[in-house]
């Protein structure tokens, strides 16, 4: 062999090895966390939903839930069903006198302002009781994606504090989002494999880099280290689980991770 090719294969067997080396696995702390991370159910908006009695509750803890799913209905609700009860009535009424006014015209027998006042009426009818359906609505709590309640924040009888009614999760995605030092950030891109620790389960976690933060925020899980860097800035790194049931029931709690090159 050559020198000069015997040199050049050298160099090359040197820069592939500190490439190597420069390549290592990133270590954070993280939480885990359903899709989307929890969802606080505060209720219909523009319902005056703080300080409003529930009652009537039609979930548990840990229940499944669907989109659009009634889940609780507050103490307005008999009120606002009974008044759109009564304006139904009332439409129906418009509805007959309407009907009754366009047969007489058809025979001659009536005037264009009868005919006018009918109309008048309808509308109004149905005005007043499409207002009162979307007033009913604010009385009662729907769920806004299909997920599974985590925790119940107002039972029947009590009022509903800022904190809402429930919090919701999707639980059958759950997520590792660690927390990436600044300085470590650019050696992590989506799709590397990572593997999570907890002390709930004691099998390690598989997962894929899906997601990374656009910002820099501060440190927000803290470690049982005294000397951590309690004020460092960080990136947070979103890890779908290979397996999602195996930590479905602990949202929220700290894990390890490890990102592999």
């Amino acid at each position: 062999m050559q020198p000069a090719v015997k040199l050049l294969l050298i160099l090359a067997l040197l820069i592939s090895q500190n490439v190597i080396a420069q390549q290592r696995v990133i270590s954070s702390l993280g939480r885990l966390e359903p899709e989307n991370g929890v969802v606080q159910l505060a209720g219909p908006s523009g319902g005056g939903l703080t300080g409003a009695v529930m009652t009537s509750l039609a979930v548990a803890e840990g229940d499944w839930v669907e989109k659009g799913q009634v889940v609780a209905r507050l103490d307005s609700y008999d009120l606002r069903k009974a008044e759109v009860a009564r304006l139904e009535a009332i439409l129906a009424n418009a509805r007959n006198e309407m009907a009754r006014q366009q047969d007489l015209d058809r025979q001659n027998l009536t005037s264009k302002s009868n005919l006018d006042t009918a109309q008048m009426g309808l509308d109004i009818a149905l005005a007043d009781l499409a207002a009162a359906k979307a007033s009913l609505e604010l009385s009662i709590v729907r769920a806004p994606l299909r997920a599974q309640v985590l925790e119940i924040h107002a039972y029947p009888g009590e009022r509903v504090g800022p904190e809402g009614v429930m919090e919701l999760g999707r639980t059958d995605r759950m997520y590792a989002v660690a927390e990436v030092y600044e300085t470590d950030i650019a050696e992590v891109e989506v799709g590397q494999v990572a593997t999570i620790r907890t002390t709930a389960i004691d099998d390690e976690l598989l997962g894929k880099v899906e997601r990374i933060s656009l910002k820099v925020g501060r440190l927000d899980v803290i470690g049982a280290d005294p000397i951590a860097k309690t004020d460092a800035r960080v990136v947070e790194v979103f890890i779908l689980l290979d397996d999602s049931e195996a930590v479905s029931r602990f949202t929220n709690m700290q894990v390890k991770l490890e990102i592999q090159p």
